[in-house]
């Protein structure tokens, strides 16, 4: 009798037990905040690296994109844990001034000239950026600016003074103050030109009469950065997350994730982090 007492005592006991863990709240997933450009994610990029990181490090990810200047102030603020972002003048000057903790290359690609098939200001010939941005302004052709301060409106503000040109004081320059998909969208509405990141441009499907009308410059190279943010000015970051992202995109096992991407069919990013 007494044994089987002790025998209902224990069921009881135990089914109390699995009832309680059942009531409590599971351990919250691990999110990692991520700052950056607009083109890693409108070209795609990101659809195809981040469940790869996720998977082989059970942290969730939660993209931010904007343009790089912006990335990099929500990166001051400590709103982000890493930063992924493509101006290094700035990452520079961020990592300086002690809100990141480490800059590491990570990838590349390049800008190309997009505008309008007959390509009415001859940049095809035009023999490279400067010459291109001269090409526009004596034509009086359309051209499409960002202007948001992201990576890429900042590259094209540096090709504008070396060519030695005011861009606003053109009456064709627009500026859209929006990331690299809808600065396309209205080159290709009025026909104009336009400076844009080739990942975009493989992944943009509004493309109407625009066409790729100048590459190949050593001054488009277009270089990216990871950067953790500093936990030593903003103690709340996931420092040990940030800092596996940027671990994990500069090993080999994130290198040939960022090499095996495609956009149009063709690679558009290119690792170079060292080893």
């Amino acid at each position: 009798m007494a044994n089987r007492i002790r025998s209902l005592m224990a069921g009881v006991g135990l089914g109390l037990g699995l009832t309680l863990a059942a009531s409590l709240p599971l351990a919250a997933e691990e999110t990692l905040v991520v700052a950056s450009t607009t083109s890693t994610e409108q070209s795609g990029l990101f659809s195809w690296i981040i469940p790869r990181f996720e998977q082989a490090s059970g942290i969730k990810v939660r993209i931010v994109a904007v343009g790089t200047g912006q990335a990099i102030d929500i990166g001051r603020r400590g709103d982000a844990d890493v930063l992924l972002v493509h101006d290094r003048e700035a990452e520079e000057k961020f990592v300086a001034e002690g809100f990141g903790t480490q800059r590491k290359d990570v990838m590349y690609n390049d800008f190309i000239f997009v505008g309008p098939k007959d390509d009415p200001a001859r940049l095809a010939a035009a023999g490279g950026a400067q010459g291109a941005f001269k090409a526009i302004a004596a034509s009086g052709q359309g051209f499409i600016s960002r202007g948001d301060k992201s990576g890429t409106h900042a590259a094209e503000l540096r090709l504008w003074k070396a060519a030695g040109i005011d861009p606003k004081a053109l009456p064709g320059y627009k500026e859209t103050g929006s990331g690299m998909g809808p600065t396309l969208n209205m080159a290709a509405a009025i026909n104009a030109y336009t400076l844009a990141d080739r990942a975009t441009w493989g992944a943009f499907k509004n493309r109407r009469e625009l066409v790729m009308v100048l590459d190949g410059d050593p001054a488009l190279f277009n270089p990216y950065s990871v950067i953790p943010v500093n936990p030593a000015r903003h103690p709340h970051v996931k420092a040990r997350a940030a800092q596996q992202f940027s671990d994990w995109l500069t090993s080999d096992t994130g290198r040939e994730a960022i090499a095996s991407f495609r956009a149009d069919g063709q690679q558009v990013f290119f690792p170079n982090s060292k080893k």
